[in-house]
């Protein structure tokens, strides 16, 4: 599935309808450069799971999590440069619970601890200052 957006705005509307698909579970990969707009997706992504709290990116917390439908527990592994870090901090321990969904920033970093037969990866490409193409496909096993 591909979608292109023209603002913030309809980011966060695709990944607040996208949000409506999810059962539990899922462990959702998003690539992009700084700046692609992967915070902005989780935003969509909280609204759509019923989350009112303000959603901020975890780069220094690693891990923020938001109680809604489902838990939605947001991950930035950009300071991680080796996936025991994570590991030892039992974050890995989430990718695994199946009353909630992961968005994980940064996934590259932790990859040899991704579940991946239930791992969706949200590529979020800029075209331009303010157009996104967002593509959302199961990730390779």
């Amino acid at each position: 599935m591909q979608f292109i957006s023209h603002s913030v705005e309809q980011t966060q509307l695709f990944a607040e309808q996208f949000a409506s698909t999810l059962v539990g579970g899922e462990v959702l990969l998003l690539d992009g450069d700084m700046g692609a707009g992967k915070t902005h997706f989780v935003k969509g992504l909280a609204l759509g799971l019923g989350i009112s709290d303000v959603i901020t990116s975890p780069t220094f917390a690693l891990h923020n999590a938001y109680q809604g439908k489902l838990q939605l527990n947001h991950f930035d592994f950009y300071r991680i440069d080796d996936p025991a870090e994570a590991e030892m901090l039992g974050l890995d321990e989430f990718f695994y619970q199946k009353n909630g969904v992961c968005a994980v920033e940064w996934w590259q970093n932790v990859a040899d601890l991704i579940p991946k037969n239930v791992a969706i990866k949200i590529s979020i490409t800029k075209l331009s200052e303010t157009s996104r193409q967002i593509s959302v496909e199961k990730a390779q096993q």
